[in-house]
């Protein structure tokens, strides 16, 4: 059955809006008919080629719509269920889901290798990040979606699939946010924001947003932060300024640049704690010496996928929906079509606006 799909030709090339030959599912795997799909920034960086994909490929990871059928073997979805798609499913045997680091499962990506499409014209197609979100329908690995929490609409469900899970997880799993801490989160796009109303949720006292755009301000406001510093070389000393010249106790770093995890480093007190969520290219060096390291004994993290286990947390993300204290529609600065794909792409390498939402 032919559905329309954004695919990757070649890395560095324009998405192209075409038809796309879709199979049945096969044992183990389900149809999902999308109902939305968020424009991450990991999507542009697999584009680009800064994380490394099979081409070519429907991108697209981050979604959530309703099962259209299922293969042989597959209970605990059926059709006509709303599922959140989770492109990162973990394996339960390797070296790090048997710690319980499911977030760092060694086989998590290994569909994204499958050929699970072809083009109309025959070509062998990949799924970018195991689950091509970005198609009318897809068929992905049972293991890749998971029921949609009660109370959560299913357009607005699509953005628990990565952006929530990222930002929240940050906050809550890797920084372990306490009551009374002040937070500085370094760029204000759909994760950033997501972050943002973590940190609030935590209970954090003063939250700084930090971005190169004016014109985000608000968007960081209406998510929690209680200040907002425009970018540049006095970041740093802007926020310790804040913090009665301490620094903050916790920077969350979104951007993925070399310029700013050192200045959210920074920005921290002494002893304060740096989580690292932006993926950033192996052209972005960062630089300590071994004297301010002991000094000022601060603690500087990788953050994979939020440091979440999805299947425990999005009830968890679904009681604070329910309850208000999480605003998934204030992720969304713009819904968009399939068509609008590529433009949207464009505005995030222009540090435009936080997430689009692609509703089909």
């Amino acid at each position: 059955m032919a559905v329309r799909a954004a695919v990757l030709p070649a890395v560095g090339s324009p998405l192209e809006i075409t038809g796309i030959d879709l199979p049945d599912p096969g044992p183990g795997q389900v149809r999902v008919r999308l109902a939305a799909a968020g424009v991450c920034h990991s999507d542009l960086s697999l584009s680009n080629g800064t994380m490394r994909v099979p081409v070519p490929a429907v991108l697209g990871h981050e979604g959530a719509g309703t099962v259209v059928a299922v293969g042989e073997g597959v209970t605990h979805v059926a059709p006509g269920d709303g599922v959140v798609l989770n492109w990162a499913p973990s394996c339960g045997t390797c070296h790090a889901c048997t710690l319980g680091e499911v977030w760092l499962c060694a086989n998590a990506l290994n569909g994204a290798a499958d050929v699970y499409a072809r083009t109309t014209e025959g070509t062998d197609l990949h799924p970018g990040l195991n689950v091509a979100a970005f198609a009318e329908e897809t068929v992905v690995s049972a293991a890749c979606v998971l029921p949609v929490p009660d109370g959560v609409p299913l357009t607005d469900a699509a953005l628990l699939g990565c952006a929530v899970l990222t930002g929240y997880g940050a906050v809550h799993h890797s920084a372990q946010v306490r009551p009374g801490e002040t937070v500085a989160v370094f760029g204000v796009g759909g994760v950033g924001l997501a972050a943002l109303q973590a940190a609030r949720i935590a209970g954090a006292s003063k939250i700084v947003a930090v971005d190169v755009s004016a014109e985000k301000e608000e968007l960081a406001r209406a998510a929690g932060a209680t200040d907002y510093v425009l970018a540049s070389e006095n970041t740093a000393r802007e926020i310790r300024a804040l913090t009665g010249k301490q620094g903050v106790d916790v920077a969350v770093e979104c951007a993925g640049r070399a310029v700013s995890i050192r200045t959210a480093w920074d920005s921290t007190r002494r002893g304060g704690r740096t989580t690292v969520v932006g993926i950033g290219g192996k052209d972005q060096q960062v630089t300590f010496n071994a004297l301010e390291i002991f000094h000022w004994g601060r603690t500087l993290t990788g953050c994979v996928y939020g440091n979440s286990n999805p299947a425990e947390d999005l009830p968890v993300l679904a009681g604070h929906v329910r309850a208000g204290r999480l605003d998934l529609d204030a992720l969304v600065t713009e819904r968009i079509s399939l068509d609008g794909i590529p433009a949207a792409f464009e505005n995030m390498l222009a540090g435009k606006g936080g997430r689009a939402l692609v509703v089909f």
